[in-house]
């Protein structure tokens, strides 16, 4: 299968289960915003994927666009998850419950944002203009032989290389994960999350045996992204703590304890380890 046609097939599917889950989203499903979130990741992730052969003027409008509404969509989900990690805590220790009534306040006020933007102009404009661009985007007719060579080429033989690239990056920072700050561990949870969601998006599109190391390091990816995961959230419920704090509500619990964070940095470092092993 040649880059160009992959290209379509992936995006399309993403963009198509990120508009499956938009209604659920309005009407404030946590489950249904979370999908949605993961189809525009999957989509992100894709663009970037392809970005020498997908590289036009109207990429970089697409992908601007593409991280506003990741904004949007992670700012309410990050506090469905904090809200989520009190009621659990509540239910554990019904003699001393954390305060929820604020937070589920706070969580409602940005579903109904978020169900405005999704009703927006904006929001609207984006859905046509990237499936517009995806079909038959200025990508898709650029002219020159290497532009050609691009879109002609094996998608094996290009996600081959590409993944090796991301593989040697990603092992690379993450031999000093245990010693990073929150910022650092983030973006290296995002290459994480990027090498993940390129595996699975492709691998049902070729039978390459090239690939097969990569198939198999998935179940590493996939236990360092969950630890990687937890961290990113705690983190962030920590940070929506100290922001209603300000207004004098207390949560009760600490969302991200020390030996937690100790537990699931060893996580993390064991799975790369691991990782390394399997792609030496």
């Amino acid at each position: 299968m040649a880059c160009d046609t992959a290209f379509r097939i992936v995006a399309r599917r993403h963009l198509d289960a990120l508009c499956a889950h938009e209604e659920g989203t309005k009407n404030g499903d946590p489950a249904a915003l979370h999908q949605m979130r993961v189809a525009l990741t999957h989509l992100r992730t894709a663009i970037l994927f392809f970005s020498p052969m997908v590289y036009d003027a109207v990429r970089n409008e697409i992908r601007d666009e593409l991280k506003w509404l990741n904004s949007e969509l992670g700012a309410v989900r990050d506090l469905d998850v904090a809200v989520e990690r009190i009621e659990s805590f509540n239910k554990r220790h019904s003699k001393a419950p954390a305060s929820t009534g604020a937070w589920n306040k706070k969580c409602l006020e940005s579903h109904r944002h978020l169900a405005r933007t999704l009703h927006s102009v904006r929001y609207q404009w984006l859905i046509e203009q990237a499936s517009s661009w995806i079909e038959h985007g200025p990508w898709s007719t650029k002219p020159g032989k290497q532009a050609a060579a691009e879109r002609a080429t094996s998608i094996g033989s290009y996600a081959a290389q590409r993944l090796a690239e991301w593989e040697a990056k990603l092992l690379k920072r993450s031999r000093k994960v245990r010693e990073m700050g929150t910022k650092k561990r983030h973006r290296l949870r995002i290459l994480n999350k990027r090498l993940t969601y390129s595996i699975d998006s492709f691998e049902d599109l070729f039978a390459d045996k090239r690939l097969s190391k990569q198939k198999i390091a998935l179940r590493h990816l996939r236990k360092a992204q969950k630890s990687l995961g937890l961290l990113n959230d705690g983190a962030r419920g920590q940070a929506l703590a100290a922001e209603l704090q300000k207004g004098g509500v207390q949560t009760g619990l600490r969302f991200l304890g020390p030996k937690r964070r100790k537990r699931l940095l060893k996580k993390a470092s064991k799975a790369y380890r691991k990782l390394d092993k399997n792609l030496a």
